[in-house]
C-alpha cells in the first residue's frame, strides 16, 4: 500500500476510535492535497490521481531547493524520481535519504520503497545511437520506477540497420517500444513497421546543425507514415517512460 494510502487510513481510525481529534484530522489532511514550501508547492496526491508521485526536475533549482522537495514527497511517498541532475546533488539527497540510487547515465536519482514485487515486463527501450544513451535511460529509469522491466536495445540506428533487425524477435515480444533517436529520427517509423505494438518514438538534440537541435527528427517522427507511433518532445525521456508503463500495465 503506497504510504499516502496508510497515512490517510490511519487518521481516519483514529478519528474513529477517537485517538485522533477532529482539529488534528483537518491539520493533518490539509498537507495531504499539496504542501507549500514558498519556494514550490508539492503535490502529494499525484501518486493517487496519476500512479507515480510528483517528479523532481532538477535542472534550473538549487541542491537546496531539490532536496527539500525531496525530503517533502518521501514523507509522504514511497517512491521519488529526480531528474536532469548531477552528482553532486546526489551527494546532497543521500544526506537525508541514505537508499537514494543516481543513474549517471541518465542522471536521474531514484528511491524505491515499495514492497518487493515481480517488474512486469513489456517495454523495449532501443536507441539509435549511443549519444542518445542518456534519454533512453531516463526513460528506463522512469517505467522501472513504475513497476515494469525493461529490454534494452543499444545503438541500432538505421545506418547499420541488420543490428536492428539482428533482435526483431525480442521487438516483436515487446507489448510496447521506445524508440529512440536523433539525426533524422528514422527509428521509430522502421519499428513501427515491424511490430504490432504502439511505439513511442523520442527525438533526441543529437545530430549536426540541419537537426536543428532535435526538431528535425521531431517533425520526421510526426510524419510518420507507419501507423501506431506517438511522438513526445525533444530529449523527453521521462514522458516516454511514463507513457510505455501505463500502456504496458493496460
Amino acid at each position: 500500500m503506497p504510504i499516502v494510502d496508510e497515512r490517510l487510513r490511519q487518521i481516519l481510525s483514529g478519528v474513529k476510535s477517537g485517538e485522533v481529534s477532529v482539529e488534528e484530522a483537518l491539520a493533518s489532511l490539509h498537507i495531504l492535497p499539496y504542501e507549500d514550501l514558498h519556494f514550490a508547492k508539492v503535490d502529494h496526491h499525484r501518486a493517487w490521481r496519476q500512479g507515480l508521485p510528483e517528479v523532481i526536475w532538477g535542472h534550473g533549482k538549487t541542491v537546496e531547493q531539490i532536496v527539500a522537495i525531496a525530503e517533502r514527497i518521501m514523507s509522504h511517498a514511497d517512491r521519488l524520481l529526480i531528474t536532469r541532475v548531477g552528482p553532486e546533488v546526489m551527494a546532497a539527497v543521500k544526506a537525508p535519504l541514505p537508499d537514494a540510487h543516481y543513474n549517471p547515465i541518465a542522471r536521474a536519482i531514484t528511491v524505491n520503497r515499495t514492497a518487493e514485487v515481480s517488474l512486469q515486463p513489456g517495454v523495449l527501450i532501443a536507441c539509435g545511437g549511443t549519444a542518445d544513451l542518456p534519454v533512453a535511460e531516463e526513460a528506463a529509469v522512469t517505467a522501472e520506477l513504475m513497476g515494469c522491466a525493461i529490454d534494452r536495445l543499444h545503438d541500432v540506428g538505421v545506418a547499420g540497420i541488420h543490428r536492428l533487425l539482428d533482435h526483431l524477435p525480442r521487438l516483436r515480444q515487446a507489448r510496447v517500444v521506445v524508440a529512440v533517436a536523433g539525426m533524422e529520427g528514422a527509428l521509430p517509423s522502421v519499428i513501427a513497421g515491424l511490430v504490432s505494438v504502439p511505439v513511442v518514438a523520442v527525438p533526441t538534440s543529437i545530430g549536426y546543425g540541419a537537426s536543428f537541435g532535435g526538431l528535425a527528427p521531431l517533425l520526421a517522427m510526426l510524419n510518420s507514415c507507419a501507423a501506431g507511433v506517438c511522438v513526445v518532445n525533444i530529449d523527453n525521456g521521462f514522458g516516454a517512460g511514463y507513457l510505455a508503463a501505463l500502456i504496458n500495465q493496460g
